[in-house]
C-alpha cells in the first residue's frame, strides 16, 4: 500500500490547570494516497485534534505521525511550516480569508510563500479559481462574496501548490444546505480529478456518503461501527 498518512499510537493530552484532558488515546490510522476519508464523531471526540496533528498544526504528546513519508516529529518549526505549505492544503469552516485581499490575492498567498514569482502565482491562481467556478470574481473582496463563494476561494487557496493532501475541518458547517451540497460535490470532483487525498472532519452525512471510508472517533479513540 502507498500510505500518505501513518498515525502510530497517537495520544494527545492537554493540561488545564492541574487537570489532564485526554483528546486522543492510542490512535492508529493509515490513509492510502488518493483516498477520501470522512472523520465522524460527537463534539469533543478529538476529530479536529487528529486533523491538526495530521496537518502538523499540533504535535502529539506521544506517538508518531508520518505524512508523505516524512516523520513530522523530526521537523523543527521552520521546516514544518515549509512542509505544510508544500504538501498540505487546509480548508476551514469559517474560510479564514484575508479580508483586505481580493479572491485572487488570497489564493496567491501560499504560492508566494514557497517562492513562486508573482506572475506565475497569479496565473496559477486564476486557473484554479476558474476551476472552482469563480471566473469573473477574481477581484472581489471576501465581503463581496457569498459564503459558498468564500469557501470556493478557500479551496482554491488550499490547492494552489498542488498538495498531495487536503485537510478540511467542517467545510460545509457554515453554509446552507444547497451551498453545502455544491461544496461536497466540488470536493469529490477534486479528489477524483487531481487524485488529491481528502480527509474531512464533518457532521455532514452527505460528505460521509461520498467518502471512500468513514473513521469514527469516540472519546479520542477510533471505534468500529
Amino acid at each position: 500500500m502507498d500510505w500518505i498518512v501513518i498515525a502510530d499510537n497517537i495520544s494527545k493530552i492537554y493540561k488545564t490547570g492541574e487537570t489532564n484532558v485526554i483528546a486522543l488515546k492510542n490512535v492508529n490510522l493509515r490513509i492510502e494516497r488518493g483516498e477520501y476519508i470522512a472523520i465522524l464523531g460527537p463534539s469533543g471526540s478529538g476529530k479536529s485534534t487528529l486533523l491538526n496533528i495530521i496537518g502538523g498544526l499540533d504535535r502529539p504528546t506521544s506517538g508518531k505521525i508520518y505524512v508523505d513519508g516524512v516523520d513530522l516529529g523530526r521537523l523543527k518549526e521552520g521546516g514544518l511550516a515549509r512542509f505544510r505549505a508544500e504538501k498540505i492544503g487546509f480548508v476551514f469552516q469559517f474560510f479564514n480569508l484575508i479580508p483586505t485581499f481580493t479572491a485572487l490575492e488570497n489564493v496567491m498567498v501560499p504560492a508566494e510563500i514557497i517562492g513562486l514569482k508573482t506572475r506565475d502565482a497569479r496565473e496559477k491562481a486564476e486557473k484554479i479559481l476558474a476551476r472552482v467556478g469563480l471566473e469573473g470574481r477574481f477581484n472581489h473582496f471576501p465581503y463581496q462574496l457569498s459564503g459558498g463563494e468564500q469557501q470556493r476561494v478557500a479551496i482554491a487557496r488550499a490547492l494552489i501548490n498542488n498538495p498531495p493532501l487536503l485537510l478540511c475541518d467542517e467545510p460545509t458547517g457554515n453554509l446552507d444546505t444547497k451551498t453545502g451540497a455544491e461544496i461536497v460535490e466540488l470536493l469529490s470532483e477534486i479528489n477524483a480529478e487531481y487524485k488529491t487525498t481528502l480527509v474531512i472532519v464533518t457532521h455532514d452525512q452527505r460528505i460521509a456518503k461520498a467518502a471512500d471510508r468513514i473513521v469514527n472517533l469516540v472519546d479520542g479513540q477510533i471505534v468500529e461501527t
